[in-house]
């Protein structure tokens, strides 16, 4: 009875092991087997492009403080944060008075000495006559030499006189222009289209040259800075599109490459890029930051 069991369990164990041994056997089969990857992910292209996000603020071309370049007393305001200018606009007024008084006395003094011009010109064209008269009575032995030397140094003394009253009047001109110009100082004129963004002074305050009046900004077009890896060098142009977003704007944006750094900044490593946003939507403003989809260069 023992000898039954014994050989029992023996058959047992046998069996268990071809068993275990067959499926083994099928398991590196089926892992040898070519192009067969159990519960694996479809694994991507090779080259497949990736999209590079960069990242950069909205300007504009033009944006500057006006500065004071006279010392005066703001006499008037006339624009204020968020009045839309045109180039020329008067936004504020110095002061003028004394140096409008100035300038109506040189006025008058260019006018005194443009006359004074004339007169010494007619002057000289009747010492003229008188030493042509001379020449001829000199001719006819009517008068003695030094008489008609006498008739000739008049002329040349007027002719003098004529010089010395024009370069006067030169001087009175410029100096009139000087006061024009320091009358155009009075006037803080736009200096582009543009929107008034910050107002620095008050009604009756002093101002020194070089204190800021206003700042004033542009408001188109708007554009994109920003920088990308040198890996970009010689893949990106002008005039390339490229689609921008933006956390300010619930609209996506379109623009056009318009310059790309020739160089590489040796700092970082990167290349500058500046795109015109094309047909913006109207919650877009300068100083905003956007960022620019790209495709990683192959």
């Amino acid at each position: 009875m023992n000898g039954a069991r014994v050989s029992n369990l023996f058959s047992l164990l046998v069996a268990l092991v071809f068993f275990v041994g067959c499926n083994d056997s099928q398991s590196v089969r089926n892992a040898s087997s070519p192009g067969v990857v159990p519960n694996a992910a479809a694994a991507p292209a090779a080259g497949s492009p990736t999209e590079f996000l960069a990242t950069g603020p909205i300007v504009v071309e033009n944006e500057l403080d006006l500065q004071a370049t006279r010392d005066g007393v703001v006499s008037q305001i006339l624009a204020d944060v968020g009045t839309h200018a045109r180039k020329g606009t008067l936004l504020a007024q110095l002061d003028d008075r004394q140096i409008t008084a100035d300038r109506d006395a040189a006025t008058a003094k260019v006018k005194s000495v443009e006359a004074d011009v004339q007169s010494w010109e007619y002057d000289t064209l009747a010492l003229q006559a008188d030493l042509d008269r001379a020449e001829a009575m000199s001719k006819a032995n009517l008068i003695t030499k030094e008489a008609l030397d006498h008739a000739r140094y008049k002329v040349q003394q007027d002719k003098f006189e004529v010089e010395r009253e024009k370069q006067n009047l030169v001087h009175s001109q410029q100096t009139l222009k000087s006061l024009n110009l320091e009358m155009d100082k009075t006037r803080i004129l736009a200096p582009f289209d543009g929107v008034v963004a910050r107002r620095y002074v008050r009604q009756g305050q002093r101002v020194a040259p070089g204190d800021r009046l206003f700042w004033i900004t542009s408001v188109a077009p708007l554009r994109l800075r920003f920088t990308l890896p040198e890996r970009f060098v010689g893949r990106l142009g002008a005039g390339k599109q490229l689609v921008v977003t933006s956390a300010g704007s619930s609209q996506e944006s379109h623009a056009r490459v318009i310059s790309v750094s020739p160089v590489v900044d040796p700092a970082s490593g990167t290349i500058e890029v500046v795109a015109e946003l094309v047909d913006p939507p109207s919650d877009l403003r300068p100083g905003m930051t956007a960022t620019a989809h790209l495709q990683e260069p192959r």
